[in-house]
Parts: C-alpha cells; structure tokens; sequence
C-alpha cells in the first residue's frame, strides 16, 4: 500500500506525467528514462501490474473504492492526466521548437539521457559477469536499433494494433523510444500526427455543435485507425507492465544492466548532428502531412564542425541537459532527506 499523498506531491506527479507525455511523442527519446530518473519508476510498473483479474472483479462488483487503491489510482489518474495534458500542449510546443531551433533542442535532450545514464549508472554496484554480459546485450541492441531503416506507412488494423502495444515500450522500458520505433514502422505520421490532429478537429468541431464528421469517411477512418492504436497501447502498457514487474522482482539487477546498456546504445537515436531526411515526391519536394508539416523519414548522423558558432551553443545546450538531470537528483535527495527529517 502507497503512502498518503500531499497536495505539493500529486502537483509533482501531473509535472512528471507532463514530462513523460512530451518525452514519448519525440522520436528518440523514452518516458521511460523520465519515470526512471524521476524515481517512480518502480511505482509506474507495479501500479500498472496491478490492473489486472482481481481489479476487474472489484471493478464489476461495484467496489469502485477499492478498486482505486488496488490499483493505486491516485498515482496513475494524476501522471496519465499530465500525460494527456501534454498530449495537446507540452508536446505542440516542443514540435515548434523542433522546428525553429532543431540542434539546440536535440542537443538538450542528448545531455538529458547522458545525465541519465550516469545518474543510473552512479549507483548501481553488482557488476559481474553476468551483469556484464547484460549490459553489453543492451548496448548492441540500442545501437542497432538506431540505425535501422523505416518501413513504408500501413494502415491495416491489425498492424495498428500491433503498433500501439510497440509504441507504449518508451513508457515502461527507459531507453526504447517508442516514437522511433513507429518511424521505424512508418506509421509516425499517421499515428502521433495525423490521428491526433483528427481527434482535436473532431472535439473542436462538436464543441461547436458541429457533427458533420459524421458524414467523412476519411475522418471516420483515421479516428478508427485511433481507437485500435490506443487499444493496442492500453494493451501494451498492461501485459508489457507484468512481464517486466516480474523481471524486476527476480533479476532486477541484470534488467538495470540491460537498461543501461540500452540507453546508452540509444544515444545515437538522439545524436544532435543529424541531417533530417523527408519523404519526397515526384518532383523532388518533401510531402506535407494534414498538420502542415514536412513527412519525416530517417535521420542522416554527421560530425560537428566546431568552427560554426552554433555547434558551441549545442554544446551548451549538452550541458545544461546535463545539468537538468543533475539538479533532478540533488532536488530527489534534498526530498528524500526532508521527509525523513519531518518524520
């Protein structure tokens, strides 16, 4: 059973859920790594675990109140309301800053996971051989993953539904984008662009008691496409929650071996100096999705060339990820050791 929560900690948790939405919408970077910097990564995982047989009895017969703590209800309904929130704010914003100042704000989050994985690595004590090995298999895996070459775009259900149980791994595995993986899929666009932006076209026009949606088949059809993607991911997010709650309960050392591993593999996902590659037409000019926006393909990875002035400024930008991450921990600890001392 969780403790009882303040108003400044569930305030805390909508942030942490802010920061995991607009994390898990940029290709490249993981939720994950935010859930597990953040320290409530752990409690992400088993609250999760817990929706399960027994939840959904309490569920139908009606005992809604211990349904909610079964599940630790207040934990996951704050961080998946700032996950929401984000959905359609944070992560707008962020898309414009992508767009305006692509460098700096890759170069930000390049210095976040390198803050991340030596506030992961600092700690951790039970290296050996097999832990080792682990760690390795975790490197080689994120290393590939970042240089695999994109799938061409597919709408058919089953494979939506497959993409979303895919897709929700950069929540539950740090290190694993689950963004990226969809570019990898080729359904970036149509699942976190195109999707999304029906959605809020749709609500904006029945707000305005405007239902001629109804009426558009294409509409209908990419809102569908939505609903089986957001099944896949709640399906995902259950059944990925258990196995790794019961990895982490058996070989919790040897899972943080291979996280490590994989962040660190996965640096080259987020490497700053990439020229970005658009999917083209017949006349050599990039594709516009419905939001206006240039169709995103693949990254080409370069060496900077430090007599540009704006390369420095990148390494600021390192820096201060860096920094960010740092200044995560000491705030965690400074916490940590006012609680025990309240106590």
């Amino acid at each position: 059973m969780y403790e009882t929560r303040s108003v400044t900690d569930k305030f805390f948790l909508v942030i942490k859920g802010l920061c995991m939405g607009a994390a898990n919408k940029v290709p490249g970077v993981s939720g994950g790594i935010v859930a597990f910097v953040g320290g409530f990564y752990e409690e992400f995982i088993y609250s999760l675990q817990k929706i399960n047989v027994k939840a959904f009895k309490l569920l139908l017969n009606g005992r809604f109140k211990s349904f909610y703590r079964y599940i630790n209800g207040t934990f996951l309904t704050l961080l998946i309301f700032g996950m929401l929130v984000s959905y359609f704010s944070v992560s707008q914003v962020l898309d414009y800053f992508l767009a305006k100042k692509e460098l700096l704000v890759w170069s930000a989050f390049f210095g976040m996971i390198l803050g991340s994985i030596y506030y992961i690595g600092k700690d951790f004590e039970h290296w050996n051989r097999r832990t080792i090995v682990a760690g390795i298999i975790g490197l080689l895996i994120g290393i590939s993953i970042s240089f695999l070459s994109p799938a061409k775009e597919n709408d058919n259900l089953f494979f939506i539904f497959i993409c979303g149980i895919i897709s929700v791994s950069g929540m539950t595995l740090p290190g694993l984008s689950g963004s990226f993986i969809l570019i990898l899929l080729g359904n970036y666009v149509l699942l976190l662009v195109d999707s999304v932006n029906a959605l809020y076209e749709t609500f904006a026009e029945m707000l305005r008691g405007d239902f001629s949606f109804i009426q558009n088949q294409a509409r209908l059809h990419i809102l569908n496409i939505l609903a089986i993607f957001t099944l896949g991911s709640l399906t995902g997010l259950v059944s990925l929650s258990h196995l790794l709650s019961y990895v982490l309960k058996h070989y919790k050392h040897i899972t943080t071996a291979v996280i490590i591993g994989f962040i660190t593999g996965s640096l080259g996902v987020v490497w700053p100096w990439k020229k970005t590659i658009y999917k083209m037409d017949a006349a050599g000019n990039p594709l516009i999705d419905s939001s206006g926006k240039a169709i995103i393909v693949n990254y080409e990875r370069y060496f900077p060339d430090f007599t540009l002035g704006e390369n420095w400024w990148a390494l600021f930008c390192i820096a201060s990820g860096i920094v960010i991450l740092l200044g995560l921990e000491w705030y965690g600890k400074w916490r940590e050791l006012s609680v025990k001392s309240i106590k």
